[in-house]
């Protein structure tokens, strides 16, 4: 009987950057933050007025995430009523087209993978009933 070759892994969730990256865009809020202030910098309400079903306290925890991953700007602005707005950075303006890139993706392929979902789902249940 032969041996199986032991192989070493060449994939790692630390060392890989494309996951620490997913990490990132993975909070369902991200890529619409991103979105909300890809047309330039927006206020606090704004950018809350702008994305449906958003709480205050997720899109605070959002911001203050990509202000951390160097993909926004938070601005302090000093006037008789001062004002916080926020800005995306260089950085964090480097990641729209691939946004784009996926947003465009999902809309053209997104009712094939529920349709594979319902087929799957079909299937299992006819060979595993109830």
């Amino acid at each position: 009987m032969a041996k199986a070759k032991i192989l070493n892994p060449d994939i790692s969730i630390e060392a890989c950057a494309y996951r620490q990256v997913l990490d990132i865009i993975s909070n369902k809020w991200t890529a619409l933050v991103i979105y909300a202030l890809e047309d330039g910098t927006k206020r606090y309400a704004e950018i809350r007025r702008r994305i449906a079903g958003i709480t205050q306290k997720m899109l605070t925890q959002t911001l203050r995430q990509l202000e951390r991953d160097g993909l926004v700007n938070r601005d302090v602005h000093e006037a008789a009523s001062p004002f916080v707005t926020y800005t995306l950075t260089p950085l964090g303006q480097t990641m729209t087209p691939h946004l784009r890139l996926f947003k465009q993706w999902a809309t053209d392929h997104y009712a094939s993978v529920k349709q594979a979902r319902r087929e799957y789902d079909r299937t299992k249940d006819a060979c595993f009933p109830n």
